[in-house]
């Protein structure tokens, strides 16, 4: 679903990606983890066609980037920690701009779904500028599955959330989990990703320098494989 080969991303003098190799499999949930800085959000705006490679190859849903970066959008769905909301328009007002864009059938029907999957039916009518951080933060998830996407970017989703909307996140990402979708998530709270995600790679210095499964590293160890990683890494 995922395939990215020798990918250089350049800012002037300063490489942040440097030939980073990484695939993903139809289905597969990936948590990318890293320190500050390692590239993981560049990575992600690269994926979503936000950002141009400087050099490699990147495919997404079996379309090329950025040639066809339309293509690549109509399947993807993206959550980063900035809500990027319309902050004049209510929630429903949002969501059905977003929903015409992606020309969805029914789709008053689908808004009602997703703004009670959030948790905003109440607020459904009010202004996003009247909306907490948390709440726009919610509204963000929804948009970004509004159309159901067969490919879902999350970089650090959980910035700004409370315990409830972060435990309604955890139920979103399970049920997108549970419907086939393709899942590619940063963040830094390791005990939340180990417990959702299947796949672990550490993007480190522009690469990834490790890749594990829960058979790899056993429960409740992923921080130790994440620190003995980044450890043999400054050995090198």
């Amino acid at each position: 679903m995922i395939r990215v080969k020798k990918l250089v991303k350049r800012f002037g003098l300063k490489t942040v990606l440097r030939g980073m190799d990484f695939s993903v499999e139809n289905g597969e949930f990936v948590a990318l983890i890293g320190p500050n800085g390692a590239g993981k959000s560049t990575f992600l705006r690269i994926l979503a066609s936000l950002t141009r490679p400087s050099m490699g190859s990147v495919s997404v849903a079996g379309f090329s980037l950025p040639k066809e970066a339309a293509d690549v959008r109509r399947k993807l769905g993206v959550v980063s920690h900035q809500p990027l909301l319309y902050v004049d328009l209510t929630a429903a007002e949002n969501l059905k701009f977003y929903g015409r864009m992606y020309n969805l059938p029914d789709v008053d029907t689908r808004i009602i779904e997703v703004l009670e999957m959030v948790g905003l039916t109440k607020r459904r009518d009010d202004l996003v500028r009247t909306y907490s951080r948390g709440m726009q933060q919610r509204l963000a998830i929804g948009r970004a599955v509004l159309h159901d996407p067969s490919v879902m970017l999350f970089d650090e989703p959980y910035t700004g959330l409370d315990q409830d909307a972060s435990a309604m996140l955890d139920d979103v990402l399970r049920t997108v989990a549970a419907r086939g979708r393709t899942v590619v998530m940063t963040s830094h709270d390791l005990a939340r990703t180990e417990d959702l995600a299947t796949r672990f790679d550490v993007l480190s210095r522009g690469k990834i320098a490790a890749s594990a499964t829960h058979k790899d590293f056993g429960s409740g160890n992923l921080l130790n494989f994440y620190k003995n990683v980044l450890e043999e890494g400054k050995k090198q």
